[in-house]
């Protein structure tokens, strides 16, 4: 098969869809891969490098775009929809429920796009996701305590606190993988922490393994309400799989909240979960409404660009040779690829997905067997 690696080009994504060891696993399987020039250097991955594990290194984003199956780590951008067609597996994050544009020029290009996110075990686990959620849920404490910083905005607050002042109040919406490893950050920083979820055994688990060094805390409008009152940064971290997350924090609750307060808005790539996110880039991370710093980019895990590209590689490379070794037949025959088809020649394969725009919902097995 002929694989084909982009450069990503979204606001400073220095990501790149696969590590020079997986292009060597690929080739040594007998397939093509071509890498456009530069693709890694965001990683500190060179093109001698790629070329080393026997890939071709093309010029353009249009050669290596022009395979039978791409590779990449965000979502096409428009500039880059012109390469979709219907002869096409994409592989890589998508979030449609929460982009009707792209949604609507796969429905249209025929793409067949294998969203990361929606790969999904018998278990229920997401191992696509996983990787670039704990790294998105340790930066979220990282990135909300540098803008509680005055002079980022914020309320001026130390989030460890020092002898004799109180450490910053961090609440964290969600205690999946996002939030638990936030949680994991603000507690060894010596923040005062809680967690809410609609999960009694998730909290029972955080209770049971942090031992009264967090609060846990049932998920309500009422307990949201009044614990947002009180904090300093809230990190949303909720997770709906392969939907729209819910809305958590209405417009009408942040004049309730401190001025000054911080919310990092981890579910921003899911339209996030607080009414007054929307997306932002690394370039221009912020904004500010009733006094509250908005901290709502849709990558955050490429400012640590190294470090992701592996931990992702770590977890796609089986399924990037399964798809290399096997087509199609690749998602016919597992079922947790299945759960990864979100659009095959103009139909929606994701029910979350048809849900979100009102769109017909075609089973994946019945879509390839039509084919």
């Amino acid at each position: 098969m002929l694989i084909g690696l982009p450069k990503e080009i979204k606001d400073n994504e220095n990501r790149v869809g696969m590590t020079p060891g997986v292009v060597s696993s690929l080739v040594r399987r007998g397939h093509t891969v071509r890498v456009q020039s530069g693709a890694g250097l965001g990683s500190s991955i060179s093109d001698e490098e790629y070329q080393a594990g026997g890939a071709q290194i093309v010029a353009s984003a249009e050669e290596a775009w022009a395979a039978q199956l791409v590779v990449k780590v965000k979502e096409p951008i428009a500039s880059e929809y012109g390469y979709l067609r219907d002869d096409l597996i994409l592989f890589t994050y998508l979030h449609l429920a929460s982009n009707k544009p792209l949604t609507d020029v796969l429905l249209k290009t025929g793409t067949t796009g294998i969203a990361y996110e929606t790969v999904q075990m018998s278990t229920g686990q997401l191992p696509l996701l996983i990787p670039m959620s704990e790294v998105a849920g340790r930066m979220a404490t990282q990135v909300g305590a540098t803008y509680l910083q005055k002079s980022h905005g914020g309320r001026g607050i130390l989030i460890s606190g020092v002898p004799g002042v109180a450490p910053a109040n961090v609440v964290i919406l969600g205690g999946g993988i996002v939030g638990t490893n936030a949680a994991r950050i603000a507690v060894g920083l010596g923040a005062q922490v809680t967690v809410l979820d609609v999960s009694h055994e998730r909290l029972k688990y955080l209770d049971d393994i942090y031992r009264g060094q967090l609060q846990t805390r049932s998920s309500n409008e009422y307990t949201i309400e009044e614990a947002i009152v009180q904090a300093d940064l809230v990190i949303g971290a909720v997770l709906i799989t392969g939907g729209r997350a819910p809305c958590l924090i209405t417009r009408d609750m942040l004049p309730t909240m401190r001025k000054g307060a911080v919310i990092v808005d981890v579910a921003v790539d899911q339209g996030g979960c607080i009414e007054t996110t929307h997306p932002t880039t690394h370039s221009n991370p912020t904004y500010e409404i009733d006094g509250i710093v908005h901290y709502c980019v849709a990558n955050m895990p490429g400012a640590v660009p190294r470090t992701s590209t592996f931990a992702l590689n770590n977890e796609t490379a089986l399924y990037t040779l399964l798809l290399a070794d096997n087509g199609l037949e690749a998602v016919r025959n597992n079922q947790t690829l299945q759960k990864g088809l979100n659009t095959y020649r103009g139909l929606v394969t994701y029910a979350a997905v048809a849900n979100a725009f009102d769109l017909p919902y075609t089973a994946p097995l019945q879509a390839l067997a039509n084919s």
